[in-house]
């Protein structure tokens, strides 16, 4: 399903280019700058490349990309869906966009995404520590990455979505990168559940970094083929250090994205390995032929796959037994945010003691101390912790 004959392009950099004059061997040569006549540089140019070559080898089929455009879907349609059941209006009654009537969002001042409140993500399933140790509900590990805390949060997620796991998916097919998508979310879900212990966590920001890794492992352990590989390597890396010092900011959950980077860069090793140049080069040939992986292939699918396993194991065990991670790293909630002068990296969420007097609503910020009333007569949960939430800021 989804495949397709056409010939495929590698994700990043050019493939070697190799051609002999003889037989079907394809030998080291510089087609610019060969003396081959026009007719053998047409040949050339028709089946030199190393996805040509690979043509009957199930890693080298060509693949339609369905699959990245439907999570996208899922995710605007879990959007739609969160944005109905927060119904702003009703619920909270201070609300940004109020043309938009039951889809209208939360007050910028509660949620500047242009989303839902934080209660609405939590009843939906967002990353909730608490609730997943506690109350047994361990699969918002994985609804977590289908949520979005706003209209910027999602188009950002999506975007990018699509600009790397459309060509991705067009190259390696639909089940290595969906479960390269999908496990690369829950391993992002795990390390954020044991470091951030009191917000709320939603988005796809994890899986998406999983792509990312993915596609920085499958240079290394696919290095045969690739002929700018520095060049690509820095690329990449320079991509993620900058996505990732972005994480800093408060607000912005990192350790999903760490945490997604990595299992995808694990992942990437077992998923997306490619028989070596020399294999796809002499398959046809008579005689001895080389192993279809190199030696360090085999050593880096192995390594990847037990560091895997393992962390996946730990990860679960630690977070179901309660455990804390900042409690064994001092220093690692520096990774998430950086406090300056400019802002906080308090995640504590808001919290307020209420009392009622008649159509009187008084409440204190117990993070900030303020205090303030209002005349609402009956609040609803949803707009008092709406309240309390802008209180608190």
């Amino acid at each position: 399903m989804g495949e397709k004959d056409s010939e495929t392009a590698p994700i990043w950099g050019k493939t070697r280019q190799r051609e002999s004059n003889n037989n079907n061997n394809i030998h080291p040569m510089d087609l610019e700058s060969s003396s081959l006549s026009g007719q053998q540089r047409s040949l050339n140019r028709s089946r030199s490349s190393y996805e040509e070559r690979g043509r009957g080898v199930k890693e080298f089929r060509s693949w339609f990309p369905w699959l990245i455009p439907c999570f996208v879907v899922a995710n605007v349609v879990v959007f739609v869906i969160t944005m109905y059941v927060n119904n702003c209006p009703k619920k909270s009654g201070d609300c940004f966009a109020d043309f938009l009537g039951r889809f209208s969002f939360q007050n910028t001042r509660e949620n500047p995404l242009l989303g839902p409140s934080s209660l609405t993500l939590q009843t939906m399933g967002g990353l909730d520590v608490k609730k997943v140790v506690k109350g047994d509900e361990g699969w918002r590990l994985l609804s977590c990455n289908w949520l979005h805390g706003g209209v910027v949060h999602l188009l950002v997620n999506m975007l990018t979505l699509l600009f790397i796991g459309i060509r991705m998916e067009r190259e390696f097919g639909f089940i290595r990168i969906g479960l390269l998508y999908l496990i690369s979310g829950f391993g992002g879900s795990i390390l954020s559940a044991l470091f951030l212990r009191s917000n709320i966590s939603v988005g796809a920001s994890g899986a998406v970094f999983g792509l990312l890794g993915g596609m920085l492992s499958e240079i290394f352990i696919n290095w045969t083929i690739y002929s700018n590989k520095v060049v690509t390597i820095i690329t990449l890396v320079i991509i993620v250090a900058v996505n990732l010092g972005l994480g800093v900011l408060p607000g912005v959950d990192n350790f999903a994205h760490i945490g997604g980077f990595a299992t995808g860069f694990l992942l990437g090793f077992v998923l997306l390995i490619r028989p070596h140049y020399g294999w796809i080069n002499q398959r046809n040939a008579p005689g001895a032929k080389p192993h279809r992986f190199k030696m360090y292939q085999g050593i880096l699918w192995t390594v990847s796959l037990l560091l895997l396993v393992a962390g996946f194991i730990v990860g679960l065990i630690s977070l179901f037994n309660n455990v804390d991670g900042n409690e064994h790293c001092s220093w690692c909630h520096y990774l998430s945010c950086i406090p300056t002068s400019k802002w906080s990296c308090n995640r504590e969420p808001a919290s307020c003691t209420r009392s009622q007097s008649g159509n009187q609503l008084s409440m204190t910020c117990l993070r900030n101390g303020k205090s303030a009333s209002y005349i609402l007569p009956n609040p609803s949960d949803s707009r008092i912790n709406s309240l309390c939430v802008q209180l608190c800021r």
